[in-house]
Formats: C-alpha cells, structure tokens, sequence
C-alpha cells in the first residue's frame, strides 16, 4: 500500500478535545461538579479520503492515538514498515494500532496474550484487528507475562516473523506515548481541581499528571486487579521525566473483578448513564470510571466545591 501523502496530517489528534459539564444529581447534591473530557471525539475533524484509506470507521479509538502517535513518528523516521505490539483479547491499544498501521501503510502484528484463543473465532476486537491488516500471534500467558525481558522478546518477535520491526509496547506507553498524554493535562489546566482517567497500563495517567498546573491533582482507576500500577507509573515518568511528575493518586477498588469483567450492577450503571446524559458508555474502561467517581463523591472523597473532570478515552 502506498503511504498517504498526509501523514503528518494523519498523525495529529486535533487537541484540543471537547469539554462537556454534565448535570447530574448524584454530583450536584455534594457540591460537585462534573466535567467530560471527550478525547473519545478526538479524531472527528481529520480529513480523510476514502480512495485511500477507507471507511472512516478505521480511525483508531479514542484517545489511544495520544500514545500511538509520537511512537509512529518515530517509526516512521526510523525507515520502518512494520509495527509490533501487544495485547489482550478484548485491547483497545490492538484496534488502535491496526487501525494506525492500515491509516499510515504500515503492516502491524499483534502479540496477544492467551494461546488457548489461537483456535477460537475471533471476538469482535480481534475481528476489527485483522479486518484492518493486524496479523495477530497468539502466546501462552506464562511467556507473555515475561515479554519485557529482552532475550524474551527477541525470540516473541521472531516468532512472529517480524524481526526488523517497530516495537510498541503493551498498551503503548513508553517515554514517548508519555510525552503525547501530557498535553492532554495541559488542555486541562485551570479546568479542574481533579481530573480523573481509567488505567489499564497507567501511561495516560503517567503522561496526564505530568501535563497538569498546580493545585490540580490526577486520579486513576485501575480497569486490572493486582496492586502493580503505581511502580509502573513511577516507572514510566523516571523514563521519561527523568523523576516524579505531578500530583497523582489510584483508585484502586472499582476494577469490578478485573480486566474486561463487566458484572450486571456496572453493566446496568453504564446503561443509566448513557440514558441519562445520551453519552455512549465503553464497559471496559470509561464504565469503571465513571462508577468510580459516582462512589466516590457518594462517600464524600471530594469537598464540596470541587471540579471534577472525568477523560472519556473511548466509545463503545
């Protein structure tokens, strides 16, 4: 496939995103107010050409391409046609790279955890990865779980056939993914008091509470059980900072049983919501979220007068 001539065009998020104040008195009876930050709109005003690259439906989800981008610039500049990554069955950062690999020409791999799923049908995530190119390489979880050792990975990516490629990291977040989610704290500077963001691999969070001013904090909620994310992010921000950045803090008890669990008390919450606000609720990640902060206001965690602004990082 030939690239677009646009890419640099293609690359570009459009920040910022639309701020959206919600009215609902679950917040407003505690003093709360309540704001969206709708990075799931983050792709609506860029042009695209359907001789080219397709339906518009293949743009990636959300506000994955803050972390996708600065990491396709560089493979890009690096002389790269390939991009490996990897993932769950049911990861939005696999849907993102498929779909960015397809925008931008690239071929794209996804190393996805769970070997036992290599003879099923493909879910619906998985299906959209390969309707977009993604060749995916399904391995057992035992040798996923070491794939940041280096002998490790070698030997994932050469078992994938794609030796010569642009390694992405799981979820996309690195030094460099950081770097795109700090802009997103500085388009929220002065907009609120806390500013809140479902985690999965924690670089939004990492990258977002570098980005915002004083007196403003970042809250995660961690979408996995295991209590691992806050070395992570520590992590993160020493490889990109060089050290601590920004105020932060995890929620760490409304991941509902774990990753891409969804139980009928969260699935009849988001439900509500939608209906309420006519806002399009992702389960995964954006459902948890906004439970999260139902309860937590509920229990009086925020004072009375407190901004809240919650990322919207997907659709459905």
């Amino acid at each position: 496939m030939n690239r677009p001539a646009n890419v640099d065009v293609l690359l570009q998020p459009r920040p910022p995103s639309p701020l959206q104040e919600i009215r609902d008195d679950r917040f407003e009876r505690h003093g709360v107010r309540l704001l969206l930050k709708r990075d799931d709109l983050i792709h609506t005003a860029v042009p695209w050409d359907s001789d080219v690259l397709g339906p518009v439906d293949l743009y990636p989800p959300g506000n994955k391409w803050r972390k996708l981008a600065p990491n396709l610039r560089a493979a890009l500049a690096g002389g790269h046609d390939q991009l490996l990554t990897f993932g769950g069955a049911y990861s939005n950062h696999l849907r993102a790279t498929a779909a960015a690999g397809r925008l931008l020409g690239l071929r794209t791999v996804g190393v996805v955890r769970g070997d036992e799923l290599a003879g099923r049908p493909l879910n619906d995530s998985l299906a959209r990865c390969a309707a977009d190119g993604m060749r995916l390489h399904f391995v057992s979880r035992s040798e996923y779980r070491r794939k940041a050792e280096p002998d490790r990975l070698a030997r994932l990516v050469d078992a994938a056939g794609a030796r010569g490629a642009y390694v992405v990291p799981e979820g996309g977040s690195n030094a460099l993914a950081l770097a795109g989610c700090a802009e997103l704290g500085r388009e929220l500077r002065g907009a609120a008091d806390v500013v809140a963001v479902a985690c999965g691999t924690g670089g939004t969070l990492a990258g977002l509470a570098a980005g915002l001013g004083p007196g403003q904090r970042a809250l995660g909620v961690p979408v996995l059980a295991g209590g691992f994310l806050a070395a992570e992010i520590r992590s993160l921000q020493a490889a990109a900072f060089g050290g601590p950045a920004g105020d932060w803090t995890l929620a760490e008890d409304f991941h509902h049983g774990g990753y891409a669990r969804v139980p009928a008390a969260l699935e009849a919450f988001a439900a509500d919501f939608a209906s309420r606000h006519g806002l399009p609720v992702e389960r995964i990640y954006v459902a948890k979220l906004l439970w999260a902060l139902t309860e937590l206001t509920a229990s009086g965690a925020f004072p009375p007068g407190t901004t809240l602004a919650a990322v919207v990082t997907g659709r459905p």
